[in-house]
């Protein structure tokens, strides 16, 4: 589907100029523009995924030493930056695709009516330069192979959650049930009432509320990354702390902007009564004042768990082994002279 997208593009030719400014020159326009880029960033950097790229990393084989650990780091740093640059590849072909294709003067009022309302459905319309009639159908097969993939990984780093976090263990297919059937039975019913527009709505609300959940996996991954009481002499160093930091609170500042400025904006223009209008207010500015709250005391929560070396857990352990096998003996000690 990548492939075809940017086949699309270099039929279709989107202007360079426009293409360049786009990528580099920050720009909003529209009245859903901003949930839209919220949707976007939700859609890429996916909180349960940042638990399950960690999971993946203590299944590779890595040495046990610094240069071993900084080495690693660099790779998985390149195997990351990889896949994010594809997925902006991707991006730029199918923003310049849709962008080119509808603003078109030779459009027909089919694809004109299309364009005006882009949902999953009308989309494939794009590709008919490159797939011609079977557009569609190839679509929909991208789509489901997508949803798929998205499933696996939700379903894996469910798992990673439940044992390391709860220590819940469960049988494959109980878990596989439980985790799909709570993904997929609310996108089902939604589907079924509101059709393809109101899976739209939905696709756009859960990336929102995934970059809003973003801050609480993101914020405990960096103090601990960057702790030289858990890190030892692996932890990040101060540019990379800055950067990050300086990343994660432009991201809680967009989340919060976004919140207040639309639920102010609802409640001055919609039509209910006004003690309808306050009770909303009450119920929900004190929620995003939790939000923030729940924010700042992740930010601001003291490190209280110490470092402790490789040899250091050796020691402890050895001495639990040691503690154990003399009260084994001290049990045997008092049978023997019991007989």
């Amino acid at each position: 589907m990548a492939a075809c997208f940017f086949v699309e593009m270099s039929i279709v030719k989107p202007p360079a100029k426009e293409v360049m400014k786009g990528l580099f020159i920050p720009r909003l326009n529209g009245s859903s523009a901003t949930a839209d880029a919220i949707a976007l960033l939700g859609a890429l950097v996916m909180p349960h995924n940042l638990f399950l790229h960690s999971a993946l990393v203590l299944s590779r084989d890595t040495p046990a030493s610094v240069r071993g650990m900084n080495d690693a780091c660099r790779f998985f740093l390149f195997e990351s930056g990889i896949a994010l640059f594809v997925a902006l590849l991707v991006n730029i072909a199918i923003i310049s695709v849709s962008g080119t294709v509808c603003n078109a003067g030779n459009l027909s009022p089919e694809d004109a009516a299309k364009c005006g309302d882009l949902t999953l459905d009308s989309s494939s319309f794009l590709l008919k330069n490159v797939l011609g009639r079977s557009s569609a159908i190839v679509y929909g097969v991208a789509l489901l192979a997508s949803g798929q993939s998205s499933s696996i990984t939700g379903t894996y780093a469910g798992q990673y959650i439940m044992q390391g976090f709860l220590d819940i263990k469960m049988k494959k297919w109980v878990r596989n049930l439980m985790t799909r059937s709570i993904a997929i039975v609310p996108s089902l019913v939604v589907s079924i009432i509101g059709g393809s527009s109101g899976a739209g709505r939905l696709i756009i609300i859960a990336s929102m509320i995934l970059s809003f959940e973003l801050p609480f996996a993101l914020i405990p991954l960096l103090k601990f990354s960057s702790s030289r009481n858990k890190m030892g002499q692996c932890n990040n160093s101060i540019y990379i702390v800055g950067f990050s930091w300086t990343l994660g609170f432009i991201i809680i500042g967009i989340n919060v902007y976004f919140l207040s400025s639309k639920l102010i904006g609802w409640i001055l223009h919609n039509s209910l009564p006004t003690y309808a209008n306050v009770l909303v207010g009450v119920t929900l500015f004190p929620l995003m004042l939790l939000y923030v709250a729940a924010v700042v005391y992740l930010t601001f929560r003291k490190d209280t768990v110490k470092f402790m070396s490789r040899r250091e857990l050796q020691d402890i352990d050895d001495t639990e082994k040691a503690k154990v096998a003399n009260e084994g003996g001290s049990e045997e000690d008092r049978v023997v002279q019991s007989n």
